[in-house]
């Protein structure tokens, strides 16, 4: 943008000169008009960092199933915009366009690098992979079962649809600086705990918090907690988590444990993947997981396998392939064989 603008001046200036004659303009009217040309140049560059980013992309895919399911889908659609308000001030719109809903509307304030705030609706700062990985990052098609059955995906005690968001207030930021990365970092927030686009159903609050310990670059080792209650019930919800990860060059390894207490019920699960990288465009990930509803009891109990490739030709198309199996403890539901495709279009 900025370039498109200084040869728009610079066209502009050309046919200034032209238009005067080259013998009647003196050094003085010359000089004075390229400082009117800079001050205009510079008032189009505070223009153009006032406007907003705009960015999103779509995912779309084909599943098939041993059960027969045979099923076209659209996943996402988002449209994203960024900007600026002042050096230390920026905001975020953030919607979805399939079953349209906003996902993010935030405002952040960066005084420090220490301390840092952040106000409307945003991911929760819990688990490594809730806000590390978001979709066009994440190795596979499906997020793990312990993140969307314990946070706030399509959560146990019957939040759906939130994608691991709420509405509320963090306070986040990092000390011990190293280049690049903070060795400590922390979040804390305190959010409605009623999930995105919903106003708080009862007067307390729920608090979620984080502590990140990166002791070298591309390690992270997180804890992360929450605790509040959903609903005019005030059904009580307490989360708790604890991963690491490794994450830089040809490979990747991560794996967390999520646990949780939902009214009386007791749940949890965990995720170990890791993948490689390899010719510059293609990945490829295998993935282990399980997730109880009730520990009390073991037909509860799904196990997922999962192995996948990617390919990313270009910048702006990501193809992924997955295939699932899917074992439950329960004679009530067969295992599945699942196999996916998904393409998503980037702008």
């Amino acid at each position: 943008m900025k370039r498109l603008i200084l040869l728009l001046l610079g066209l502009s200036a050309c046919a200034t000169l032209g238009a005067t004659g080259r013998d009647s303009l003196s050094d003085g009217a010359l000089r004075a008009e390229v400082l009117r040309l800079r001050e205009r140049s510079r008032a189009w560059d505070l223009l153009a960092d006032r406007l907003p980013r705009i960015s999103g992309y779509l995912q779309l895919g084909y599943e098939i199933d041993d059960a027969g399911t045979s099923d076209f889908f659209i996943k996402r659609v988002r449209v994203i915009l960024q900007g600026d308000l002042a050096p230390r001030l920026d905001y975020c719109v953030h919607a979805e366009l399939v079953s349209p809903q906003l996902m993010d509307l935030y405002l952040r304030y960066r005084p420090f690098r220490q301390l840092n705030f952040q106000l409307g609706q945003f991911k929760l700062p819990f688990s490594i992979e809730n806000t590390g990985y978001p979709p066009l990052r994440i190795e596979f098609i499906e997020y793990p079962l312990a993140l969307t059955r314990l946070v706030s995906f399509n959560d146990v005690c019957g939040m759906k649809g939130a994608t691991g968001r709420d509405i509320g207030l963090t306070a986040y930021g990092g000390f011990f600086a190293r280049d690049g990365y903070d060795v400590v970092s922390y979040d804390i927030g305190v959010v409605n705990g009623e999930g995105i686009n919903t106003r708080d159903a009862n007067r307390s609050k729920d608090l979620v918090a984080r502590l990140t310990l990166r002791p070298v670059r591309g390690l992270q080792i997180a804890g992360s907690y929450y605790r509040g209650s959903y609903g005019a019930d005030r059904l009580r919800r307490i989360r708790y988590g604890a991963g690491a990860c490794y994450d830089r060059g040809a490979g990747v390894v991560r794996g967390e444990y999520i646990g949780g207490t939902t009214g009386s019920l007791k749940s949890d699960g965990w995720y170990v993947m890791g993948g490689l990288r390899f010719a510059r465009r293609w990945m490829v990930a295998a993935r282990c997981e399980a997730f109880t509803e009730d520990r009390s009891v073991a037909a509860t109990r799904q196990t997922n396998w999962t192995a996948g490739i990617t390919w990313q030709p270009v910048r702006f198309l990501r193809c992924q392939l997955n295939y699932t199996y899917e074992h439950y403890a329960s004679d009530a539901f067969s295992d599945r064989n699942v196999a996916a495709v998904m393409l998503s279009g980037i702008f």
